[in-house]
């Protein structure tokens, strides 16, 4: 077994929102009511916060009174110096379930270990198109959903040069490829892998939110 690190970030992890067809299609009819009366024109980002990271094999708290949390498979594209694609890795974006899916809110995204990294970088060099990434997540060793990431609105080139319209990414940040819709449910006690041909499995369990003893 090796004793190397898992890959941990060192920039900043940008979500994608609104990046899987199937999902653009289903909030089609809510695109256009209020506020914002029309689809995004640009790719939807938010950030998943340094207290998020939970690397591979590590134990992840559920918070108390949350009954389960959402799976948001995925694949992270990590910046390299030129502003180029590094490598690739899986991630698990965790949440709680909550109803808006075009600005989350902190509190259902950014809540502490609410992102899974898989244990080691894929080197761009091995990847003729992300298109082909196909990945499965396994709640207990049960497939509970499957991603074709050749599903995307934006693909990965694309994704990276439209983002780079409007801000700068800097080498290290990893920007996600997106969550599929139809995303599982797991709860305290359920071991959630996350897959995919030529990464190795990203795995992490979760666990409820140790009681506080009393002063």
């Amino acid at each position: 077994m090796s004793s190397a690190p898992h890959f941990i970030p060192t920039g900043t992890v940008y979500g994608t929102l609104l990046n899987f067809r199937a999902e653009v299609e289903a909030l089609a009819p809510q695109m256009t009511q209020p506020p914002y009366k029309a689809p995004p024109k640009a790719p939807v980002l938010y950030v998943k916060t340094a207290n998020t990271w939970s690397p591979h094999g590590s134990a992840i708290a559920v918070p108390a009174g949350v009954p389960e949390v959402e799976v948001g498979a995925s694949i992270g594209m990590v910046i390299g110096a030129e502003g180029d694609v590094e490598g690739f890795v899986l991630m698990n974006d965790l949440s709680i379930p909550h109803a808006s899916f075009f600005r989350p809110p902190v509190k259902f995204k950014c809540v502490d270990g609410f992102l899974g990294i898989g244990p080691v970088l894929r080197d761009a060099q091995e990847v003729a198109d992300p298109a082909s990434f196909r990945a499965e997540v396994r709640i207990n060793g049960e497939l509970k959903q499957s991603l074709d990431f050749s599903q995307l609105v934006r693909p990965a080139r694309q994704l990276l040069a439209d983002v780079g319209d409007f801000m700068t990414l800097a080498h290290g940040d990893v920007l996600l490829l997106g969550c599929a819709p139809g995303r599982p449910l797991a709860r305290a006690g359920d071991r959630i892998d996350i897959s995919a041909p030529g990464f190795e499995t990203l795995g992490n369990t979760l666990v409820d939110t140790p009681v506080k003893e009393a002063a």
